[in-house]
């Protein structure tokens, strides 16, 4: 089954988190930490790359934090996705055999389905994981996460 790295789930609800409490202001990496249960230093990281990448905007300073770089209409899944995979290692991509039916058909067939994944991702928005976000019941958010480890992340 074709699964997100934790990387990519993690990094996803940061982005939905900030993009729904931001519209009151700044976000704190320290608050998203805490909501999520993670350690600060892990998500301080990634949030960086995530200002680097044009997705996020961060104000330096006591009273600073994070917000969407742009409209959360404007940023999609598929760009997330798209940043996170370029922090890591590329592995060299499909794995197949070097047979001719790796080569011809099983190798194809992926780089075909990803791309027909990247085209759903795409057309979905931060403004559509709101959205759902919102319409969920409010008492899922209250309650208190279970402390992350640092090495269950990295």
């Amino acid at each position: 089954m074709l699964r997100p790295t934790k990387k990519l789930a993690l990094v996803i609800e940061a982005i939905v988190d900030i993009a729904l409490r931001s519209e009151k202001g700044l976000v704190q990496s320290q608050h998203v930490s805490d909501r999520m249960g993670l350690p600060k230093r892990y998500l301080e990281d990634v949030i960086q790359q995530l200002v680097r990448a044009g997705v996020l905007k961060g104000v330096r300073g006591p009273h600073g934090g994070y917000r969407l770089a742009d409209e959360r209409r404007n940023i999609t899944v598929g760009r997330i996705i798209a940043v996170v995979e370029g922090l890591e290692e590329d592995d060299g991509g499909v794995p197949t055999s070097s047979s001719p039916l790796g080569e011809n058909l099983i190798g194809p067939f992926w780089v075909e389905l990803e791309g027909e994944l990247m085209g759903i991702l795409n057309s979905i928005t931060v403004d559509d994981l709101c959205r759902r976000a919102k319409s969920i019941d409010g008492a899922a958010f209250s309650q208190r996460p279970r402390r992350i480890p640092a090495e269950a992340v990295a």
